[in-house]
């Protein structure tokens, strides 16, 4: 019998576990077995998707015919993205420029696909979302991490991009605000400087935007403000609250398009039907969706007033998302095993730092409050008991 590692092929056995689906797995186990548990390990909204788009999809599942589509997507969607550049940022962006992916995970795989060779090498922010590095990794590009610093308010600065390529050559920067695991904004003047190196460097420049919408006081800035020829990837999964719809979006420069387009018809044909009908609708829901925004909100507060009382309060503000990242050195120096014992004694799952951190993230936690206040409170009850 052949050794089963003979057949893993070295590009997958690079690839890390995802951390924060793997607390997801064991927090499922333990419901199995008829415990409950407090989810704060994965950034899924609990609201379900706003009425319009479920409405939506009602129809078009009852018309009973559910087709492939354009590999960049329904017409009618790409031109509501468009318009939603010019409603919420008073940026103009052609609807040719949008392709529609499932969720922003294609997104990414077409990004690095079409922008870089293989052995390319992009930065990205360290504490930063591990998917980055692991999907870099599977179509042999390398990930470079750029060191931020809670001090600095994890703002990733073009004087460290440049450190990075004089140190060894880049071919790319990838960037997230708001940022999964800290929360941290990049205000416009920060992205402008980042796309003016960017431009100095000739580097390719991605700005990760899933977490627009999501703010809690100034709202975050499109890359596209400040670079038209940035490569912007969104999603419906977020502040619309459609994870598992997997429906997302790009909106990239002209001569991308054919190349991208040729990339998605062979990689998956199309995105869902049912949900890009879905998200079409998804965007007359604000008011609902704001609601949803509000919960977060008071989730946010509460844990940033409690969490200090019961050890775990060196915690960034988070501006936006919906995460608060940790600092639990005082605790442990090994984040994996604490929030092994968390989930099993507390019934509390959160995501380990080493998820986003390589190097510093043992001793961080990611807390999800995408679950809102109820939730946040239930956890705070339970985790004041479980560290005393």
């Amino acid at each position: 019998m052949s050794d089963p590692a003979s057949l893993v092929s070295r590009r997958a056995a690079r690839v890390a576990p995802f951390l924060a689906m793997d607390v997801l797995a064991a927090a499922a186990r333990r419901e199995r077995q008829g415990d409950t548990v407090v989810h704060m390990e994965v950034g899924q909204p609990s609201a379900p998707a706003p009425r319009p788009a479920i409405a939506a999809a009602q129809a078009a599942l009852a018309s009973g015919r559910i087709p492939y589509t354009e590999a960049l997507g329904i017409a009618p969607l790409r031109e509501r993205i468009a318009r939603h550049y010019a409603e919420a940022y008073g940026v103009a962006v052609a609807p040719e420029r949008v392709v529609v992916t499932t969720g922003s995970s294609a997104g990414f795989v077409l990004a690095f696909l079409s922008l870089f060779d293989a052995g390319g090498r992009v930065a990205i922010a360290a504490p930063g979302y591990p998917a980055y590095r692991s999907v870099l990794q599977a179509v042999d590009l390398e990930p470079v991490g750029l060191t931020l610093r809670a001090e600095d308010g994890f703002v990733p600065t073009a004087s460290a991009l440049r450190a990075a390529h004089d140190a060894a050559p880049l071919s790319g920067l990838l960037v997230m605000s708001p940022a999964n695991p800290s929360g941290t904004m990049i205000d416009a003047a920060g992205l402008a400087a980042l796309a003016q190196a960017c431009r100095a460097m000739n580097l390719r420049f991605i700005s990760d935007e899933i977490y627009h919408g999501l703010t809690y006081g100034v709202p975050a800035a499109t890359a596209l403000a400040v670079d038209p020829e940035a490569v912007v990837i969104n999603s419906f999964s977020k502040y619309y609250c459609m994870t598992g719809w997997r429906i997302g979006w790009m909106v990239v420069p002209e001569a991308l398009v054919r190349p991208i387009e040729r990339l998605a018809q062979n990689l998956y044909i199309s995105a869902p039907y049912l949900s890009q009908v879905a998200a079409f609708a998804a965007f007359d829901a604000t008011e609902e969706l704001e609601a949803v925004k509000a919960d977060y909100a008071r989730a946010r507060a509460l844990l940033l007033n409690e969490l200090p009382a019961i050890g775990l309060g060196d915690v960034h503000p988070a501006d936006g998302a919906f995460y608060l990242y940790a600092d639990i050195a005082r605790l442990t120096n090994d984040s994996i095993g604490f929030c092994r014992r968390m989930l099993d004694e507390a019934g509390v799952a959160a995501t380990p730092g080493l998820d986003f951190d390589p190097e510093a993230g043992a001793h961080h936690l990611r807390l999800s409050f995408a679950g809102g206040e109820a939730e946040a409170q239930e956890a705070v009850r339970r985790l004041k008991g479980w560290l005393r």
